[in-house]
């Protein structure tokens, strides 16, 4: 073999060493950053009721102190629960989030079209429960201030959508942009008949912050331990690390078939 020929094999060889190196660093740097988002958006469950206790002393000393107003349509024990989807649907996912959460806009980034594919064939429902946990743990508003936005959304049976504008515009987590009412009533421009006089009112009055508040509180004393929690039939899914959107619908459609 001619010292050419050499030359080109071991520039082949070293080429592909360093490809499959980027590829191992691309790949750590992304379960890095999951990590580090779920690491950001889970406290203990010490931590956690600490939190809802302070910011529940807080709220009733604020904007909070009012009736509880339940959204339209909540379901669950003392209506904390957004449902979507049909109610005969086989399979529910609970799903416990906070709109500020990195977590829960990864979650959402990567299981959403699969969500909604399960939800409009009628295999699945979904209750979603609102919670404030980046409030308490970062300080601010704009957990509480979105979760009420999203409720208004409900009243007006545009929940879905705007949930997912919610995500979809999710500002930095130490940026507290969400507890400016005028950008979430600038975010329901983006969902068809939404940003509405009513909308409006609602998010200025913060109609349902005490709903949100009595949401969280049931989350604190509810032995979960940070946001987001997804159960499919009471398991945690998003506690096994090797659930995956191919996964969760195979799960689904195996539990419709039992």
């Amino acid at each position: 073999m001619s010292e050419k020929n050499r030359d080109g094999k071991r520039n082949a060889r070293e080429r592909l060493a360093v490809e499959r190196e980027k590829q191992k660093t691309a790949e750590r740097r992304r379960r890095t950053l999951i990590v580090g988002a779920s690491v950001v958006c889970v406290l203990g469950l010490a931590a956690v009721v600490g939190v809802v206790a302070a910011n529940s002393g807080q709220d009733k000393k604020s904007d909070t102190s009012g009736p509880v107003v339940t959204p339209s349509g909540a379901t669950g024990k003392d209506g904390l629960a957004v449902p979507v989807g049909k109610d005969s649907a086989k399979s529910t996912l609970t799903v416990w989030e906070d709109f500020r959460c990195p977590a829960c806009k990864s979650f959402e980034t990567a299981y959403r079209s699969t969500i909604h594919e399960l939800v409009d064939a009628g295999q699945l429902k979904i209750e979603y429960h609102l919670v404030t946990i980046i409030d308490g743990n970062m300080g601010g508003s704009g957990s509480r201030k979105a979760a009420n936005a999203a409720a208004c959304a409900q009243d007006a049976g545009k929940f879905t959508a705007y949930h997912d504008v919610l995500y979809e515009n999710q500002p930095e987590e130490t940026d507290d942009a969400f507890a400016d009412n005028s950008k979430l009533i600038e975010l329901a421009g983006k969902v068809d008949g939404l940003d509405t006089a009513a909308f409006q009112k609602c998010v200025d009055d913060g109609t349902h912050n005490s709903w949100v508040v009595k949401s969280n509180d049931a989350f604190g004393t509810s032995g979960f331990t940070g946001t987001p929690t997804v159960l499919l039939g009471g398991t945690n899914i998003y506690a096994d690390q090797s659930m995956t959107p191919a996964k969760l619908k195979q799960m689904v459609e195996a539990a419709n078939k039992g």
